[in-house]
């Protein structure tokens, strides 16, 4: 019988307990995240539910704020299936926003705090939101919108941390005022209008392999299995679990959030990632385990010594993308005594886990998902199929693109909620994969599986790279760089540099006739444009292009190259900070940024 994620001793046991909280959340049933909510504010009302820099907040508290927009939120005409965007740094109020939504029977699209004009219009767009909850913090964002923003309300929550005593712009309402006089009690839950768990809770983006980013359906049924991974790891009831990642991402939005309401834990929020406070924050809300990717061990890893470093009562750290050399230095440096590992995305309809601590390893399946590798090929970016119009599975140990059987049945394994979009949901979808009438979502990621069922994360598919601990779309960037004047045809595409996670971004640059690169004007209006992960680190002015049947840029053979230039007599420029510009990378300079001197 082969092992699944529940073969580690005692982990059975664990999943056994959880059947009856998994059936009760079911996407046939009406439990629902606000009704799981409402019994921690019930039971363990005085509980601490989240500790923020200074503050703590208890189940109670939450629940109140959230009830009063709730109350709000009604009487503006929200319900059932009313989508509402959500643009808020990390805070408590962020939660109670979105719970409050919940209690409606409202959908929250959960917005990048780092998205601006055309980008950030797409999302709100592309969740058809007409209204907008806006944290203080991000009006620089909604002020980018310009005339992008017309047709959607904005309404102002303060952020404590800043100056009070501003005055908001006269066409924005304050919605601190407008839930100063709203109720704090539990609103009937009918006018939930009998949610059910298959419902969506959350539209959450994702860049997906082309294209600006897509929203996609997460369910309240979803949501209540995002702690699961957690308990699994022997998560306990005092646990107080350090999440320094973006609420709008599922990891830190989903994962850990849901962790501690399922236990009744405490969640000790950052504004946001910071490497140099990492530990001090630790220290300071006592926090037994943490939530990662991958770029954060290695940022941790390559700081200075902090006297707190091993000052700490983390019993585990959960997260995906930890690459084998940071996970040994990791836990060597810093004492952690258990890095628990798991594969999934916010769309995808299956996950893995690695209770096991093998290195490297995203896991092991769950029994019941129906997963498969299949040969993949990177020149033509498709899935190979044989004579028989079948695809070809992996051998051991070979690399293949991840798909999932899609299974509508009553469980988790195989469902899959996809996007807003259909047109987006069914190019995931592979058909007549192993026999006719199939159906198999892709995952656009390569892996492997080792003898012992463990799959190992090689590298993404298509046009889609991460970096940053963000995925990147290349067509969105590439639309930024082709924004420049003089440029006549651009690829971009990702590029691996020495002792930093993912990939850096590239582009190839082909100038119309007679025309010059500016490196400062380009680099303005890639901050204006793109968001920090997604701007360029390099780029390669090409005299002569190679071009496909299409008519793009072969770059296949471009990301193989890299960034080295002595690898042709084309022009490299690299982005430095410094200076405000893309500048020339020379010999000297590629020499720092391998050996790690030079970082981004």
């Amino acid at each position: 019988m082969p092992k699944t994620a529940l073969s580690s001793p005692g982990v059975l046991g664990r999943f056994l307990r959880l059947l009856p909280s998994i059936y009760r959340a079911r996407p046939s049933g009406h439990y629902t995240v606000v009704d799981l909510m409402e019994k921690r504010a019930r039971d363990h009302g005085q509980s601490t539910f989240v500790r923020f820099e200074d503050e703590e907040w208890t189940y109670a508290q939450v629940n109140a704020l959230a009830n009063q927009v709730a109350h709000w939120a009604t009487g503006q005409g929200v319900g059932r299936g009313t989508v509402v965007g959500l643009l808020m740094e990390n805070r408590p109020q962020y939660l109670a926003v979105w719970l409050g939504l919940a209690k409606t029977g409202a959908v929250t699209a959960l917005l990048n705090t780092h998205l601006r004009s055309s980008a950030l219009a797409h999302s709100l767009r592309a969740a058809d939101c007409k209204m907008l909850v806006l944290g203080e913090e991000c009006m620089p964002a909604w002020n980018s919108l310009g005339d992008e923003a017309a047709g959607i309300e904005p309404v102002v929550m303060r952020d404590p941390a800043l100056q009070q005593g501003a005055t908001l712009p006269p066409d924005i309402r304050s919605l601190d005022a407008e839930i100063s006089e709203a109720g704090a009690d539990n609103p009937p839950s009918g006018i939930r209008g009998h949610l059910s768990g298959a419902d969506p809770l959350f539209y959450i983006y994702t860049s997906g392999t082309t294209g600006l980013p897509k929203a996609a359906r997460l369910s309240h049924f979803r949501f209540m299995g995002g702690g699961i991974y957690a308990t699994l790891a022997g998560m306990r009831d005092d646990e107080v679990i350090y999440c320094p990642l973006p609420l709008y991402h599922t990891s830190g939005g989903v994962m850990c959030v849901n962790a501690v309401m399922r236990k009744g834990a405490t969640l000790a929020l950052a504004r946001q990632f910071s490497a140099s406070r990492f530990w001090d924050d630790i220290a300071r809300h006592r926090a037994t385990a943490f939530q990662y990717i991958g770029e954060l061990c290695r940022y941790l890893v390559n700081q200075p010594k902090h006297p707190l470093e091993r000052s700490h009562g983390l019993r585990f750290a959960l997260g995906n993308g930890l690459q084998p050399d940071v996970w040994k230095a990791f836990q060597q440096r810093f004492g952690v005594p258990r890095m628990v590992e798991f594969y999934g995305a916010t769309e995808s309809n299956a996950a893995m886990l690695n209770l096991e601590n093998r290195v490297g390893a995203v896991g092991r399946p769950f029994p019941g998902e129906k997963l498969a590798l299949v040969r993949y090929d990177p020149d033509a970016g498709e899935i190979l199929r044989g004579s028989d119009g079948f695809c070809q599975q992996c051998a051991t140990d070979e690399a293949g693109e991840l798909l999932v059987r899609v299974d509508e049945g009553k469980s988790s394994a195989g469902r899959f909620e996809g996007y807003t979009s259909q047109e987006a949901t069914e190019k995931k979808i592979a058909r007549n994969v192993f026999r006719t009438g199939d159906a198999w979502f892709r995952t656009d990621d390569l892996l492997r599986r080792d003898s012992d069922g463990f799959y190992y994360f090689v590298d993404r598919v298509g046009d889609t790279f991460r970096w940053k601990g963000e995925n990147v779309s290349t067509q969105e960037v590439a639309g930024s760089v082709m924004a420049c004047p003089g440029i006549a045809l651009c690829a971009v595409y990702g590029v691996e540099v020495p002792g930093a996670e993912g990939r850096a971004g590239m582009a190839a640059l082909v100038l119309e006739p007679g025309a010059s690169l500016d490196g400062r004007a380009l680099y303005r209006q890639l901050c204006e444009a793109l968001p920090a992960y997604a701007r360029p680190v390099f780029l390669r002015i090409q005299g002569a292009a190679e071009l496909t049947g299409t008519f793009k840029l072969r770059k296949v053979e471009l990301q193989a190259q890299g960034y080295d230039p002595s690898r042709s007599n084309d022009q490299y420029l690299y982005r430095d900070e410094a200076a405000g510009a893309f500048v020339k990378l020379d010999p000297q300079i590629f020499a720092g940024i391998q050996a790690g001197d030079i970082r981004f």
